[in-house]
């Protein structure tokens, strides 16, 4: 069996966008906007997730006692 390919989080992005038109034009059939429904919330979860990672890696520049830029780790507020 092939390894699955791992989607950007762009491509996700996209796929999201799409199933929420599809669900806003409310033309599709109730089996299928449950399919879609469950697809955008395993989608929202993926994207979710790289975000959070990306926050993770994300570096604040502060004055040093210098006034030169120091890198500091990423405070997260909660």
């Amino acid at each position: 069996m092939p390894a699955k390919k791992t989607k950007t989080f762009e491509e996700n992005l996209g796929r999201l966008e799409e199933i929420v038109a599809l669900l806003e034009r409310g033309d599709a059939p109730l089996q299928e906007s449950l399919a879609l429904f469950e697809e955008g919330t395993k989608l929202v979860k993926d994207c979710s997730a790289t975000l959070e990672k990306a926050q993770q890696q994300v570096v604040k520049l502060q004055k040093g006692p210098d006034g030169e830029p120091v890198e500091t780790p990423f405070a997260v507020e909660e």
